[in-house]
C-alpha cells in the first residue's frame, strides 16, 4: 500500500507517544525470540497495537488443512477443524500471501460469505470476532507460519489503520520467529544466555556495533576456521563477499542504536561460499529488554548463521532445468523462498529493486505464475512431491 512509513521512519517522526509505543513493542517481540514464555504477552500487546481482541502464531505444512497454534491470546474456543475445512480455500490464502504483507479474511472472501459460514456462526460470532488480519512471517519449501490478529465487533472489520500497524510490526515478528526457531529458551535460563547459545547447531556470533567479535559458539568457530563465508580480521567479523560484508556492517551499526533502528529490511542476509554453498544470517539486537540483561557488556547483536537448504537437495536444479532458468534467475527464485520479497532480496544482494523485479518478471513468464507466493508454492511442490 502506498503511503506506509517504515518503522525507522516512524521512529524519526514527531509522534513521540506512537514511536515510543512501537519501540517498546519491538523490544517485547525480540525478547520473546530468546524467552518463549514471553510470546503470549508480546502477542497481546501486538494485538492492541494493531487493533484487535487477540491473536497468535499459526503454523501449517504445505498441503495440510489444519494449522497448529503454538502461541495464542484472546480466544479460548479451539478452532474446529471440520468447520475450518469449509472455508479452507479462502483461509489458505493467509498462508500464500507475500512475506510481511497484511491480508484480511475479508480480502479473501466477502463479508456475506464469511458470516454465512458455519465457522463464523459456531465459533467466531459467539466470541464477537468479525475479521482476521495476518502476515506471513516464515516460509520454507515445506511449511509456512503467519502471525494474525482477530478483530472484535468493537474493532470492526480490518481497516487501513490496522494494515499500517501490521505492516510496521510484522517484519520484527518475522525476525523473532526465525531466530526463535533455532533454539528453545526458558525464562529461568536468561542468566545463562551465552551458555545456551553455545549449544546451538547454528553458527552464532556476538558482536559490537562496529562488528568487533566478542564471542562465537563452537559452530561459529568452525565456520571461521574454514575461512570461506566468514573470517575474523583484526578482531572484526568479516564476510567473504564485499557486498555482503557491507550489509552486515549496516546491520551491526543499526543494532547498536536500538531495536527500532534495525528497521524492517534485511531480515535475512544471504551468504555464499566459494563452492556455492548457501547460508542465511539473522541478526538479533541485544541492546534492551531481557536480551540486554542476559547478554554481554558492549554487545550490540547476536548473528545466527545457518546453512540454507531445500527439503530435496536436487529441487533447485530440477526447477532450473524444467523451466530453463538462467543461473541468476534460479538464484533470485531461491532467494525469494529463503530471504523474502523483492526489496529484501535487492537489499541483501546489494542490487537495485528494478533489477530484481526484472528477474522476477522473467520467472513469472517462464513458470506461468503471476505472484511471488505462486513461485514459493512451485518450489514447495518440487520439494514435497506428494503434497497436493
Amino acid at each position: 500500500m502506498s503511503g506506509l512509513r517504515s518503522a525507522s521512519e516512524l521512529v524519526l517522526s514527531g509522534d513521540f507517544s506512537n514511536r515510543q509505543r512501537l519501540s517498546d513493542l519491538i523490544s517485547a517481540v525480540y525478547d520473546a525470540a530468546i524467552e518463549s514464555s514471553l510470546w503470549e504477552s508480546a502477542i497481546e500487546r501486538v494485538a492492541g497495537f494493531v487493533g484487535g481482541a487477540g491473536g497468535g502464531l499459526f503454523c501449517k505444512d504445505v498441503g495440510a488443512v489444519h494449522a497448529s497454534i503454538p502461541y495464542r491470546v484472546g480466544f479460548q474456543m479451539p478452532l474446529p477443524v471440520a468447520l475450518f475445512q469449509q472455508i479452507y480455500p479462502a483461509a489458505e490464502g493467509h498462508f500464500l500471501g507475500d512475506l510481511e504483507q497484511p491480508i484480511a479474511t475479508t480480502d479473501l472472501m466477502s463479508s456475506g460469505e464469511l458470516t454465512a459460514s458455519e465457522l463464523y456462526r459456531q465459533w467466531a460470532e459467539p466470541q464477537g470476532l468479525v475479521d482476521f488480519l495476518s502476515a506471513v512471517v516464515e516460509r520454507s519449501t515445506i511449511s509456512a507460519a503467519i502471525f494474525g490478529v482477530f478483530r472484535h465487533q468493537r474493532n470492526g472489520v480490518v481497516d487501513d489503520h490496522a494494515r499500517r500497524q501490521m505492516k510496521l510490526i510484522a517484519p520484527h515478528i518475522r525476525r523473532a520467529v526465525l531466530i526463535g526457531r533455532m533454539f528453545e529458551f526458558k525464562a529461568a535460563e536468561v542468566a545463562t544466555f551465552v551458555d545456551t547459545l553455545d549449544g546451538l547447531s547454528a553458527g552464532m556470533y556476538l558482536v559490537d556495533a562496529n562488528g568487533r567479535l566478542i564471542h562465537a559458539n563452537a559452530a561459529g568457530h568452525a565456520l571461521l576456521a574454514e575461512s570461506d563465508i566468514l573470517r575474523c580480521v583484526s578482531g572484526r567479523l568479516v564476510a567473504r563477499e564485499a557486498q555482503t560484508d557491507r550489509a552486515l556492517r549496516e546491520v551491526f551499526a543499526a543494532a547498536g542504536q536500538g531495536d527500532a533502528a534495525l528497521g524492517t529490511k534485511g531480515i535475512a542476509v544471504p551468504l555464499s561460499g566459494s563452492d556455492g554453498e548457501r547460508y542465511i544470517a539473522h541478526a538479533l539486537p541485544l541492546t534492551s529488554g531481557a536480551r540486554r540483561r542476559a547478554g554481554v557488556v558492549s554487545t550490540a547483536a547476536a548473528l545466527f548463521v545457518r546453512k540454507a537448504s531445500l527439503a530435496v537437495p536436487s529441487a533447485s536444479q530440477a526447477i532450473g532445468s524444467a523451466f530453463k532458468l538462467t543461473p541468476t534467475e534460479l538464484r533470485v527464485l531461491m532467494a525469494i523462498v529463503e530471504v523474502g520479497g523483492v526489496p529484501e532480496v535487492a537489499s541483501a544482494f546489494g542490487i537495485a529493486d528494478t533489477t530484481v523485479r526484472t528477474h522476477v518478471t522473467h520467472l513469472f513468464e517462464k513458470t506461468g505464475t503471476s505472484r511471488q507466493a505462486d513461485l514459493v508454492k512451485l518450489v514447495a511442490g518440487y520439494a514435497t512431491p506428494l503434497a497436493e
